[in-house]
């Protein structure tokens, strides 16, 4: 499949800091989940880490049919906002970096808590907006809307009868190499005085997220090499400077 700023799918060269931060995720969130023996993977992608939630039975849903191909699991081609399933099918839901992409994310929020089972929880993995490039302008034109803590709390808050939010931090090399990739960005940021990216089509965003992010990713350095899914933890406190939000929400 062809890498672009939407989806990451190798730990190759300089995207291996990012695919490792996807890979945590999995590990972390696989203890929240408790007991759920079924769980719905929403957005997987190439499903590079569902087996992480250990023995689960757990099925893929995601819009590209070439990013299931070849998974060893029941997987369906499908929006997140219209799921083929029955109300109840599932212990749990987990999205990992996916609800970002919609652009009517409680459409999203409705549905995962639709299908789940009384009791159930429901995951939701999402760059903080506090820290994932701007926090007044989204830069990645492949995300419709970023959040803050508190923003995924409310996203949440409707559909769910007990919202809690963590955060995914990252390690010291881990900061490194984002602050290097944030000071990088901001260099080509300000090279657009007249700001005519904010009237350039989606499309077009997207080709030169693509390039750009293609570019910087050419060079390795030892520690965006060396980092693997260690290099990340949870945590409850200080919410605004964590790299990923963690909502979790229970079912009534």
């Amino acid at each position: 499949m062809r890498v672009t700023g939407e989806r990451v799918t190798t730990a190759e060269g300089g995207f291996n800091p990012t695919f490792q931060r996807h890979v945590a995720a999995y590990a972390l969130c696989a203890p929240l989940l408790g007991d759920a023996r079924k769980v719905l993977d929403l957005g997987c992608g190439v499903g590079h880490s569902y087996r992480l939630l250990g023995d689960r039975e757990t099925v893929g849903v995601d819009l590209d049919a070439d990013a299931l191909a070849g998974q060893d699991r029941e997987t369906h081609v499908a929006d997140m906002r219209d799921l083929p399933f029955a109300d109840a099918t599932f212990d749990a839901v987990l999205s990992v970096q996916s609800v970002e992409h919609v652009p009517d994310a409680p459409r999203v929020v409705a549905e995962a808590a639709r299908v789940l089972k009384p009791g159930g929880v429901a995951i939701f993995v999402t760059p903080n907006r506090l820290t994932f490039g701007r926090p007044d302008e989204i830069i990645d034109p492949y995300h419709f809307v970023e959040y803050a803590p508190d923003e995924l709390r409310a996203l949440l808050a409707p559909a769910f009868a007990d919202v809690e939010v963590r955060g995914l931090f990252g390690s010291a090399r881990m900061q490194r190499f984002l602050d290097d990739q944030r000071d990088r960005m901001e260099r080509v940021l300000r090279l657009d005085v007249l700001g005519v990216r904010k009237r350039l089509p989606r499309r077009a965003l997207m080709w030169l997220y693509d390039t750009a992010l293609t570019r910087s990713r050419r060079t390795v350095s030892p520690d965006a090499a060396a980092i693997t899914p260690d290099d990340f933890h949870l945590a409850d406190d200080g919410l605004e400077r964590c790299l990923d939000v963690v909502g979790i929400g229970r079912k009534a």
